[in-house]
């Protein structure tokens, strides 16, 4: 399994190409429904794959944390992803993915890990409504591979947020609102980062609307930016900044921010990014595209710091 990973370090060549490279696994076989899913998660969010180690059971964690394990001296929360997604498995899982993303390491056990594969996000659509409903919001984007099997990307954002108790109201105290009117927009795909993110403009008194992925963001800001050109306006007049996650289907952040600023439609409007992908290898792809900053999820005290210093208020 370490050589299925060993070059995820070197896949630094994605971004402005609108393309990711998925990891697939398997949950095992729901006991209630008969029925075998095929899942995966973006490769620069794994660090490892190895085999499931002895784990420690620890009080007060959410049911779906099994415990926690010991990697290189560091303990790491063990989530089991079946149960977190309501799957019954008779099955123990045998495999545990070590990810990394958005300042936090964890382990997810799974039933097996299949292969990597190199996607377009334009091949990934966004989930239809009997899929979000039946997997409680837990899927962000599907694509169907040759031979028909279904592969859905999983959330794994709203996994973090819900395992390790970001909900905290408490985030959002220090943030004052702004004096000055301000129009942010904004996209992403994921539910829980969409409600954390109008959090935080809510509390700093800015405007905003949004998209679930780059695709409808890049229509919706050329629309608004043929209806400035018709009022004779700059359309950063209107639109003060662009806030985009990476990983997104259809259009990836990557892409939408290569558009905005080859676009002189956009001059004068900065690009914030805004991904669980916080590593420097993943910011420099984002420089090479042209973004301004880049801040990680799940810190809207750091987001506001940043979004004031971008509007310079």
């Amino acid at each position: 399994m370490s050589e299925l990973l060993k070059k995820i370090d070197a896949r630094t060549k994605l971004a402005g190409t609108n393309k990711l490279e998925i990891l697939l696994f398997s949950l095992g076989v729901d006991q209630r429904t008969g029925r075998k899913e095929t899942f995966g998660i973006n490769v620069f969010k794994v660090r490892e794959v190895m085999r499931t180690p002895e784990i420690t059971s620890a009080p007060e964690m959410p049911s779906s944390v099994e415990g926690m394990v010991s990697l290189r001296g560091s303990l790491v929360p063990v989530i089991d992803l079946a149960r977190y997604a309501g799957i019954v498995s008779e099955k123990r899982p045998e495999i545990m993915i070590v990810t990394e993303y958005n300042g936090h390491t964890q382990g997810f056990l799974v039933e097996a890990v299949d292969t990597i594969l190199r996607l377009d996000w334009a091949a990934m659509r966004v989930p239809p409504e009997m899929i979000t409903n039946r997997m409680g919001g837990l899927v962000t984007a599907v694509t169907e591979l040759d031979g028909g099997t279904l592969v859905m990307m999983m959330d794994v954002e709203k996994v973090l947020a819900e395992t390790a108790m970001y909900g905290d109201e408490h985030q959002f105290i220090g943030i004052d609102p702004i004096k000055e009117p301000r129009m942010v927009y904004f996209a992403d795909d994921s539910a829980v980062a969409r409600k954390q993110i109008q959090q935080t403009f809510e509390v700093m008194n800015i405007k905003y609307a949004s998209a679930i992925n780059g695709m409808r963001a890049w229509d919706d800001l050329q629309r608004m930016a043929s209806q400035a050109e018709l009022a004779g306006r700059k359309l950063s007049d209107v639109v003060n900044l662009v806030l985009t996650d990476v990983e997104m289907p259809e259009m990836d952040g990557y892409m939408l921010t290569k558009l905005i600023k080859s676009d002189p439609r956009f001059h004068g409007i900065p690009v914030l990014m805004h991904s669980s992908l916080s590593g420097q290898s993943n910011q420099k792809l984002g420089e090479s595209v042209g973004v301004d900053a880049y801040v990680s999820k799940f810190e809207p005290q750091k987001l506001s710091m940043k979004i004031r210093e971008m509007l310079k208020i």
